[in-house]
């Protein structure tokens, strides 16, 4: 992963101080007085395949998640070998330990790493001595200087190896925060469109087929009306099938465009129930000082009435009476369905979409629905809904 070290960002930075620590130990090997230009020279050429071998073997390595840290061994060893003959020979080539002891601990465990480091130390201050066989000064203070270099690359190292891991954490967490997030994604996809499935199958339960409903039982009214010759009470619910059948083409239509319910567009709350009531030859009783308030409650009360109305006619009795009351408060709107058809235990399991749709309605307005019955006396259904208070006049 791109990234996962914060070395890795700024790889040029590190490409630059490689190439800077490799000239200067060149023009070190060449400008110093001893040994013989001769020896010099090898020990120059020595370092010049140090740099192809980084290119092309040692920097793909060093940019590895994680680094291969067998194939990172035969890269270090390679350039030791490379290294050690000509820091023997010119002791001022121990510079380019500087390019090199990073290099151990980006890619080799701290144990390895420290064993290489070792090597890469002292190897070159015991090589030299036994060849040249300096003063005993020129050995202390070349074996002083190893040792603090020494010191210093393990310290360095040991923090190099720390960036690294913490680095490794980070990474990890970060490819663990986005997987979550896709994750939290997916389910926010995922918990929209199972919320907009069920906004949807309310809103087709409450208008397109309630108003189904109505059709068949319209037809099954006039089929008997016939029957019977009663042709003028067979125009009339003609006449109402062709207005069920006109609202039910306007609620598909605003369902689709996503608009207000055909019976709230331009019209008010009461005058919506009015003509509500009228289809399904209920009563209204509106109380309370009416005014304009949110779409929202608005809304809740008109399908509220919807499927109360619908489930009177399915279930109260054909010769129940139903009512309806709408009460403004100044912090409430409540409306009531009232039928005084055969009723039924509400403690009862009772199946199908309607009352569970109604009371899920109430709740995303922060409202409450309530379904009183009782066997033989009727049943109520009652919405309670918080509103905006009315704003006095000066």
């Amino acid at each position: 992963m791109a990234g996962a070290y914060t070395w890795d960002r700024s790889f040029r930075l590190w490409d630059s101080y490689f190439a800077i620590v490799w000239v200067a130990t060149l023009v070190f090997v060449l400008g110093t007085d001893f040994p013989g230009w001769l020896t010099r020279v090898v020990a120059a050429a020595l370092l010049v395949p140090l740099i192809p071998w980084y290119l092309a073997v040692g920097r793909p390595i060093l940019r590895g998640d994680p680094p291969d840290e067998r194939h990172a061994l035969g890269y270090l060893i390679v350039s030791m070998a490379l290294f050690l003959p000509s820091a023997i020979l010119v002791g001022e080539t121990r510079l380019m330990t500087f390019a090199l002891v990073p290099q151990c601990f980006i890619t080799l465990r701290l144990r390895w790493a420290l064993i290489a480091v070792t090597v890469i130390n002292i190897a070159p201050v015991v090589g030299w001595a036994l060849l040249w066989w300096p003063s005993d000064r020129a050995v202390f203070f070349n074996s002083v200087f190893a040792v603090v270099t020494l010191v210093f690359s393990a310290a360095v190292g040991s923090w190099i190896i720390r960036v690294i891991e913490q680095s490794q954490e980070r990474a990890d967490l970060i490819a663990e925060l986005d997987a979550s997030r896709h994750e939290l994604s997916r389910l926010s996809t995922a918990h929209g469109a199972l919320a907009e499935r069920e906004r949807l199958s309310r809103e087709i339960h409450d208008t397109l087929a309630q108003g189904f409903t109505s059709l068949l039982m319209l037809v099954q009214a006039v089929e008997a009306e016939l029957d019977r010759s009663d042709v003028a009470e067979a125009r009339r619910h003609l006449a109402l099938m062709d207005e069920t059948a006109r609202q039910n083409l306007a609620e598909a239509r605003a369902l689709v465009t996503g608009g207000t319910p055909a019976d709230l567009d331009g019209a008010s709350l009461p005058d919506a129930l009015r003509r509500l009531a009228a289809r399904h030859e209920a009563s209204l009783a509106v109380t309370g000082a009416v005014r304009a308030l949110p779409a929202g409650p608005e809304v809740v009360v008109l399908r509220s009435c919807q499927e109360a109305l619908a489930n009177a006619r399915k279930h109260a009795g054909s010769s129940a009476a139903v009512s309806i009351a709408l009460a403004y408060a100044d912090e409430a709107l409540t409306v009531s369905v009232r039928d005084d058809g055969h009723g039924f235990d509400p403690a009862a399991p009772v199946g199908g979409y309607g009352l569970a749709g109604l009371r899920a309605r109430a709740a995303e307005v922060g409202g409450t629905a309530q379904v009183r019955s009782t066997p033989g006396d009727g049943t109520t259904v009652t919405v309670r809904l918080p509103v905006p208070p009315e704003r006095s006049t000066p």
